[in-house]
């Protein structure tokens, strides 16, 4: 039984550049580092920068991303600091709560949110998609 999410690998085309990406301008948390990769971490989870060089060169044509937890306190600052840093934009927010949707130095799409899922949740039964169906789940969301 799954139990949770190990890691997410992330290609690199530039050690250097996305190591200072990620740690200067997202605020991971450096692990280790070595010639062709590093480990990072974002609270609980483990991020690996791997330099491989079939990296993508352009961002991919769907909606897939990684969203990063940010206290909503520092959304502004943070959102201000990676725009001010040339950081590109890839969509404008939709969703419930604020989100800042931009690509990191390999084209991979990121977002930095203020609520999780608790929140999205109560926005979905407030405004319900076609079809929605609700599993058992221990988060109360009424």
């Amino acid at each position: 039984m799954i139990s949770g999410i190990n890691h997410i690998t992330l290609s690199v085309t530039d050690l250097d550049r996305s190591f200072n990406f990620y740690v200067e301008l997202v605020g991971l948390t450096p692990v280790v580092r070595w010639y062709k990769g590093a480990y990072l971490t974002a609270g609980d989870l483990w991020i690996s920068l791997t330099l491989d060089e079939k990296t993508r060169r352009a961002p991919l044509n769907e909606y897939s991303h990684i969203a990063f937890s940010v206290e909503k306190e520092d959304f502004e600052s943070m959102r201000k600091n990676l725009q001010d840093n040339g950081v590109e934009k890839w969509q404008e927010n939709h969703s419930e709560g604020d989100s800042f949707y931009f690509l990191d130095p390999d084209e991979h799409k990121l977002e930095i949110h203020i609520t999780g899922l608790h929140n999205r949740l109560k926005a979905m039964k407030k405004y319900p998609p076609e079809d929605l169906l609700f599993y058992n789940h221990n988060d109360e969301t009424s």
